[in-house]
């Protein structure tokens, strides 16, 4: 069987999903990987076929994504191309994790595609959603990368086919400890926005991983590193406590290795907002933006002791399994499917 595996390259959640998913779906046949998107920080460690660039969100540096430089970013050709481009028609069990190349060009040849990502399991009717909802954004989400036939990744499992996270090996062996020190990520947001507000702290360690800077530095009671995956994972085990946007991956593992967590949903990421939504009825701390405004709420933050506790078994087999069994030798859609979306190729 041919295997077809699709990874969303922004963000560093969908990659470390995939090294746990990667090695289950080699044992059911070959598999091809393919990765588009140009944000992530994380190698893959397995040969990918295709690169594209696919359609990439850019991270500003105000708290979200910066919407002109995504848009001067995009190229719909070039798009287009590399979906007319993919030999779809090959594989047997199409996947994506929320890669649109893969999903339109399996649109195109009237293929069945696997959706099995953490932004399928946010649109599901059981999953909490942001009191103001984003009607564009919402939009987005849903037409991004169309998929056939959903499962997904939440905080909670609310179905049979929406699981909880995978989380990776590294993190499962890690030795967690407490340093007194708070691990930091928020790539939509500048250093000096971030030193500016957290060295107001002054009885706090910050150790904050930066996409902006190449140089460790140090600023009061504020480290500033680079991304560096390896020294982020330690960082994080023998932390106090972590700060993030409310993206999937390293919320659950803060979660899993049970660390005090607080999130800042990044602004027109809709699907962070959902993530947000789900974590606040969990316990978690939930703050609209980094700013003077909410300094308040993180100081209360500091002194609040309880974590959330959470139950992630190692399930990546058995998802594989599920996928495998209810998909493989349903190469074809049925000649009655009808899709909206296949006039773009008209």
């Amino acid at each position: 069987m041919k295997i077809l595996y699709a990874i969303q390259g922004t963000g560093n959640g969908h990659i470390t999903r995939a090294m746990e998913i990667i090695p289950y779906l080699q044992k059911k046949g070959d598999v091809d990987i393919l990765v588009s998107g140009i944000q992530s920080d994380i190698e893959l460690p397995f040969e990918v076929k295709y690169k594209f660039k696919g359609l990439s969100f850019i991270f500003g540096k105000q708290g979200g994504v910066d919407i002109w430089r995504t848009y001067w970013k995009m190229n719909s050709m070039r798009l287009l191309k590399e979906i007319k481009s993919l030999p779809i028609k090959q594989y047997d069990l199409i996947i994506s994790d929320f890669e649109p190349v893969s999903c339109w060009a399996a649109i195109k040849a009237k293929k069945p595609c696997i959706g099995l990502s953490n932004q399928v399991a946010t649109l599901h009717p059981l999953a909490p959603k942001p009191e103001n909802t984003d009607l564009l954004g919402k939009l987005v989400l849903e037409n991004y990368a169309p998929t056939t036939y959903n499962y997904g990744f939440h905080f909670k499992s609310l179905d049979k086919n929406i699981f909880t996270p995978l989380i990776r090996k590294e993190v499962r062996e890690i030795k967690t400890s407490n340093d007194g020190h708070y691990t930091v990520y928020l790539p939509s947001y500048s250093d000096k926005r971030i030193l500016k507000h957290l060295s107001t702290f002054e009885n706090a360690r910050w150790e904050v991983f930066s996409k902006h800077n190449k140089k460790k530095y140090k600023y009061k009671n504020v480290t500033i590193r680079p991304i560096d995956k390896d020294l982020f994972l330690k960082s994080m085990a023998s932390s106090q406590g972590v700060i993030c946007n409310a993206g999937f991956g390293t919320t659950s593992e803060a979660l899993f290795l049970k660390k005090k967590l607080l999130v800042i949903p990044m602004k027109q990421q809709y699907e962070q907002h959902c993530n947000a939504a789900m974590l606040k009825t969990m316990g978690v701390k939930v703050l609209k933006k980094l700013s003077s405004k909410h300094l308040e709420k993180i100081s209360e933050w500091l002194a609040y002791k309880k974590t959330v506790t959470v139950n992630y078994p190692d399930n990546a087999e058995q998802i594989v399994d599920t996928i495998v069994n209810n998909h493989a030798g349903k190469s074809m859609l049925d000649t009655n499917y009808e899709s909206s979306h296949y006039n773009i190729f008209q």
